[in-house]
């Protein structure tokens, strides 16, 4: 029996956020270094060429990634799709708040590779997290990625 590989459409938040994508305490001290390191991390995970960490500065320098409730989500641009092997999300945590433009400050930085749609899901659970005031808490308080990354899985979407 031939097993197949799911689609990117297919793809659920297991596959898409893994521990290894989180980092909780982040090394960057800017912006741009800040969405390399989570770019980096989806390089590693081999779900992009390292090509897509360049659009994802690209789309920065186009406009903001920043969401509010010290969250920003880096991307690449459209024309970048070519450059993503598979949905896949980083997230990295900071020690202290990175200045995001315009005074925005950030701790919590989440690189998205989204190939047809594969990384909604995380992304609507991270988008939920951050809503709530309790559950963005413990994102910022978590000892460990493991405790994130069960924070994001007990998110309940519907």
């Amino acid at each position: 029996m031939t097993q197949t590989s799911p689609t990117p459409a297919d793809e659920g938040a297991d596959d898409v956020l893994s521990k290894d994508l989180i980092v909780i305490s982040g090394s960057a001290r800017t912006k741009e270094d800040a969405i390399r390191e989570a770019g980096a991390l989806l390089v590693q995970a081999e779900a992009v060429s390292p090509a897509y960490v360049d659009a994802m500065l690209e789309r920065e320098r186009s406009y903001t990634t920043y969401m509010g409730s010290l969250l920003a989500i880096p991307h690449g641009t459209n024309e970048s799709k070519a450059s993503i092997k598979r949905s896949a999300i980083s997230l990295v945590r900071y020690d202290e708040p990175l200045e995001w433009g315009d005074g925005n400050p950030v701790r919590v930085v989440v690189g998205i590779a989204g190939a047809e749609g594969g990384h909604l899901e995380v992304l609507s659970k991270v988008a939920l997290v951050f809503s709530d005031d309790d559950l963005a808490r413990g994102i910022l308080q978590a000892g460990s990625a493991g405790e994130i990354y069960d924070i994001l899985q007990s998110v309940n979407d519907d």
